[in-house]
């Protein structure tokens, strides 16, 4: 089981949530499909629900504060220090969206957009440090910037994180312009370069979620029968075979098949 019992290296994708108009259809439908198990928090955490696998924290999901706030997957991105990371952020040509605070006694968030403007969240851990989980099903299996300037989003997270950058390992150079953010030389996320030939041209830059399950084809039909619409249909990448869902309430996330399941 690929648990994570360390805290995660400053800049490596570290945890997502979803804020949501109807918190517990959002938990029943995540439960059905992903197998997760939550509930709503108490009132000094504002009801948000950490959704747990095999017993292990994997994400989280809350009710929305603020009707103009959007449903999506937000990707917090660790930091050893929120503070120099929001200085870092500005440095760089970003914008700090919520300023760096406490989360009880938990750690200190903060939400900030990158130069493309995809939008991101940052974790620095006390006594939380994120996903215990990842890489297999019912689990964060991959975190992706979409961004529609792939050289000023390169540039910015390398700049913020110190984060290497460079192409897929083993990829053809150039394979789609697709690229990896690396921690000592080791992938931990992606720079997905969009155009009008892969991306409607209203679709903004943003970060996207993988979440890995035992069979694509399957998970896509029970999403579709709670109320999801496929965005993109299953199909076969090098990586897994994959398809991308909007949830009932709007949220765009992906999912990926073990590559050691089949349907």
């Amino acid at each position: 089981m690929p648990e994570v019992k360390a805290p995660y290296a400053p800049g490596t994708p570290c945890w997502v949530d979803l804020m949501v108009p109807d918190q517990q259809a959002a938990l029943d439908f995540y439960r059905d499909i992903l197998g997760w198990q939550g509930e709503p928090g108490p009132a000094e955490t504002g009801g948000y629900a950490v959704c747990t696998y095999k017993g292990l924290p994997v994400a989280g999901i809350g009710p929305t504060m603020d009707e103009s706030t959007p449903t999506v997957w937000t990707t917090y991105l660790a930091s050893a220090d929120a503070e120099a990371t929001a200085a870092a952020v500005g440095k760089a040509g970003g914008t700090v969206m919520m300023p760096p605070m406490d989360v009880m006694t938990l750690g200190r968030m903060m939400v900030a957009v990158d130069p493309a403007g995809a939008v991101f969240g940052i974790w620095q851990h006390k006594e939380f440090f994120g996903a215990q989980l990842v890489n297999e099903p019912g689990a964060i299996a991959w975190n992706e910037c979409n961004t529609r300037d792939a050289e000023a989003s390169s540039a910015f997270y390398k700049n913020v994180f110190g984060l290497g950058v460079g192409p897929v390992p083993g990829a053809p150079e150039g394979a789609g312009g697709y690229l990896t953010i690396q921690v000592d030389g080791r992938p931990v996320g992606g720079i997905n370069p969009m155009t009008d030939a892969n991306f409607p041209a209203d679709v903004p830059s943003h970060w996207m979620t993988y979440f890995c399950v035992d069979a694509t084809d399957s998970t896509v039909d029970a999403a579709v029968k709670r109320g999801a619409n496929v965005m993109v249909a299953p199909m076969d990448s090098p990586f897994g075979r994959m398809a991308v869902l909007t949830d009932p309430w709007g949220a765009t996330f992906s999912i990926i098949q073990d590559q050691q399941k089949s349907d």
